[in-house]
Order: structure tokens, then C-alpha cells, then sequence
């Protein structure tokens, strides 16, 4: 009888791991070197320099359409800038079809800026100030989400100022039986909504107020959720929720915004969200808005981020020393937590876990030593990965990060020590282009008032 050592190793045999399924699936390599876009890792990293975030357009796009033809033509797709606000990658998804999700003005101006029509965002999260609030209105953005009556009040306030009458849907925190994902916002005391037994007299309340009017729902209870189901059975209890508001109301509703939360695995347990199983909910999804007398008319929208810019990234840096303290041996790298920290596991996690790292310009070797991958910082936290097989790696090797489309610089503590912040390059059809400039420390001294 085998032993449980010798079955997992079987199973590791057969099973490719998460890195090279990866590449295989998005990605693929020339000479040994992992390629984006038919454009190999050592030579965007000789034009750009590394620490460098890559990402590859096609990827993004593949990964839109592969969420059209599993929701349909009645689903209005918005990405959520706070996976990625790169403008180039805003302009991308707009061209594309997509409106915004935004969660403060920064990201409204960005938006603004990248040439987004007003129209095509909507403004969710909580804690929105007034200047906020106003600066929406003024612009005329499509939704804003409420996320208490205090938010409702005020934005009351301010549209009488403006002498207008303004779109809103409000976002309701559901119970625990829809819950599910990495990172859970709902069915439990939470900053995100309104709690949804506190749906009616929220209602009335918002009814009460001249210039709001309630057109739309919103419900967003997590994110990183690889179950279709759990999904589907958040869309059912969202249009059960819509069916209470227009009972209220007595009128149709505009939108259900069903949330994102679509997650992209990141570790060798993960497997990819079923979109197979998710076309087929969808149709039931459609039927029981189709056969509401209130609600067969109402726009459904999802909002997904990490979904969609996730897989089409990389974070390229390049190898500074490798050493062995302590029979341990260390890959030192010019990269680390300060421009990726959710890789370093230090952005939602509880135990530390490795994102799929591989050593980028010698792909075709064996695997066949661990190391701890790490930065350049004065802390143990900067640690990319623990005991990650690699070949042996030598200084000035590159190590690529996959799955770092999203949530990597925007997410980042990139002053810490004030390293130079990492450009970012985009490869579309066999060419690259620089879509933001490295920073540096004459940055950080500029931001700053001297008194004299």
C-alpha cells in the first residue's frame, strides 16, 4: 500500500502545478522565458527596468468576453477600478463596453480623466463626505450607492442645493445564508450597507426625501468567491430583495447591481470559477426577472475587478543575491511587499501563502530547490514566498508573480523606505508600451512642505 508521502507526490506528478497551468492557460514561453503577449520577460525587463508590473491585454479582453457569453446580453458589466485604476486599463474596459465602479473621488477623477463617460459609473463604499457626494452630483454620475440614511440625508441635502433630483440605489447588507468567498462583507455587524431586516423603514425613509429617488439595489456580500453556486445563490436573493423594494414602492426598479466578488485561484488547492455553470444560472436569473411584473425591465450589473485584470499581470523583479543563512537559502530580489504586498500575504490573510512565483527567463529547467523569495526591506515581513521551488537561481534572474493583475501597486505601502515606486508596461498584439513611469526618491521629496 502506498503512503500518503508517495500519493500526494503521484498526484503532484499528474497535476502540473498552478504556475505552469497559468502560463500554459494565459501566457506561454520562447526560448525558456516566459512571454506576455509573445513578448518575452527579458526584454521588457532591458526596456523598463525592473521592479515592473506587465500586463497582457489579451488576457484582459479574453477574460471579458469569457464573462459575456456566461451572463448574457442583459447584464451591464462594470469594472471595479480598486482592482487596477491604471488609466490605460480604464480606457481599455470603456472601449470594450464597460462602465466604472468607483469607491472615492480619487478614483471618480481618475475615471474622469481616462475620458469615462459620467454616466457609465456608479459610486459605491462607505463613508462618503460630502465633497464626494457633491462633486458625483455635479458630474452627473449614472448611480450612487447608499450605504446608511445619514448618506441618504445628506446627499438630500446637497441635491436641493443643486436643485435636482438624484438617481440612487441603496446597497443592502444580506443574512448569513448567502454568505461565501475569501473575504466576507455581509450577514454579520459590517460598515458595508444596510442590514436587511432594516430594509423597510430604510425604504420609506429614502421614499421620504424629495430629491432621491430610488431606482436601484445593490448587495455585494464578498469577495475571491470560486463557487459559481454561491454566486447564483446571491443573484436569487438580490432580485428577492428587489421584489420587496418595488412591493414598497409600488414602481420598477432601474438596476440590481448583484456586486463582483468573482475570484481567480492564487494557490495549488484553487480552481477556477465554473462560468459554465454559471450561463446556465444565469438563465433562471433572467427568467425570474422576466416574469416580475415590476422588475422585468430592470438592468442587472455585476462589477468585477479581480476577475478581470487579475490573471493578465505579472510582477517582474530581478534577482540581487541568493544566500544560505542557517541551511535556509534566500532569494533576494529588487522587488517586494512595498509594491505587492497581497503577494507577501500581508493584505487578508491569516497564514501565509505563496502566489504562484516562477523563476521567469529559465522556465524550461527543474524545479529542483527551495528558497524563500524575498525583498529588499528591513523586515521579515517582506517575504514574497516560503519554500518555493525553483531552479538554482542565480543574481540576475528574473522572478515573476503571477496572478498580480490586480491588487498589487494600487494596494501597496510603496513609501515604505522609500524605494522607487514600480512602473507599469502593457502588451498588446506582440507590442509593449510604458503606461506608468517608475517613480523615484525625488518623488517623495517633492511631495513634501519644507518650512524654512
Amino acid at each position: 500500500m502506498s503512503s500518503i508521502a508517495e500519493t500526494e507526490s503521484a498526484a503532484t506528478t499528474l497535476q502540473p502545478s498552478l504556475s505552469r497551468r497559468l502560463i500554459a492557460r494565459h501566457f506561454g514561453s520562447s526560448d525558456d522565458a516566459l512571454c506576455l503577449g509573445g513578448v518575452s520577460v527579458d526584454k521588457l525587463a532591458s526596456k523598463y527596468g525592473t521592479p515592473l508590473f506587465i500586463y497582457d491585454e489579451s488576457v484582459m479582453l479574453e477574460a471579458l468576453q469569457s464573462l459575456r457569453a456566461a451572463t448574457g446580453d442583459s447584464v451591464d458589466i462594470y469594472y471595479s477600478m480598486k482592482a487596477n485604476p491604471t488609466q490605460r486599463i480604464l480606457k481599455l474596459y470603456c472601449s470594450h463596453g464597460c462602465g466604472i465602479e468607483i469607491a472615492s473621488i480619487g478614483e471618480l477623477e481618475q475615471a474622469l480623466a481616462a475620458g469615462v463617460d459620467p454616466k457609465r459609473i456608479l459610486f459605491a463604499g462607505p463613508g462618503k463626505q460630502s465633497h464626494e457626494l457633491r462633486r458625483a452630483a455635479e458630474v452627473g454620475i449614472g448611480e450612487i450607492h447608499l450605504e446608511s440614511l445619514r448618506e441618504a440625508e445628506e446627499l438630500n441635502r446637497l441635491a436641493a442645493e443643486q436643485n435636482r433630483t438624484i438617481r440612487v440605489s441603496l446597497r443592502i447588507n444580506p443574512t448569513e445564508s448567502v454568505q461565501g468567498g475569501a473575504m466576507r462583507m455581509g450577514g454579520k455587524p459590517s460598515p458595508f450597507g444596510i442590514p436587511e431586516e432594516e430594509l423597510e423603514a430604510a425604504v420609506l425613509r429614502i421614499e421620504a426625501l424629495p430629491h432621491l429617488l430610488l431606482d436601484g439595489l445593490h448587495l455585494f456580500t464578498g469577495t475571491q468567491i470560486l463557487q459559481a453556486e454561491i454566486l447564483l445563490k446571491q443573484y436569487a436573493r438580490a432580485i428577492e430583495l428587489a421584489g420587496r423594494i418595488v412591493e414598497l414602492t409600488g414602481r420598477a426598479l432601474g438596476s440590481i447591481d448583484f456586486g463582483g466578488g468573482l475570484g481567480i485561484p492564487y494557490f495549488e488547492h484553487e480552481g477556477h470559477l465554473d462560468l459554465e455553470v454559471l450561463r446556465e444560472g444565469f438563465k433562471d436569473v433572467a427568467s425570474q426577472l422576466a416574469d416580475h411584473p415590476l422588475l422585468y425591465r430592470t438592468r442587472m450589473i455585476i462589477e468585477p475587478g479581480r476577475f478581470l485584470v487579475g490573471p493578465a499581470g505579472i510582477y517582474l523583479s530581478r534577482v540581487i543575491d541568493v544566500k544560505i543563512s542557517r541551511g535556509k537559502e534566500f532569494v533576494i530580489t529588487d522587488g517586494g511587499m512595498h509594491h505587492h504586498l497581497a503577494a507577501s500575504g500581508n493584505l487578508g490573510q491569516t497564514i501565509k501563502r505563496n502566489y504562484p512565483i516562477v523563476l521567469a527567463n529559465r522556465l524550461g529547467e527543474a524545479e529542483s530547490q527551495r528558497y524563500d523569495v524575498v525583498g529588499p526591506l528591513c523586515t521579515p515581513l517582506d517575504t514574497l514566498g516560503r519554500n518555493v521551488a525553483l531552479p538554482g537561481v542565480q543574481p540576475g534572474d528574473l522572478i515573476a508573480v503571477l496572478q498580480s493583475g490586480a491588487y498589487g501597486r494600487s494596494s501597496s505601502p510603496m513609501q515604505f523606505l522609500s524605494h522607487p515606486s514600480p512602473a507599469e508596461a502593457l502588451v498588446s498584439d506582440g507590442t509593449s508600451s510604458l503606461i506608468r513611469h517608475a517613480g523615484g526618491w525625488q518623488d517623495l521629496i517633492g511631495e513634501q512642505v519644507v518650512d524654512r
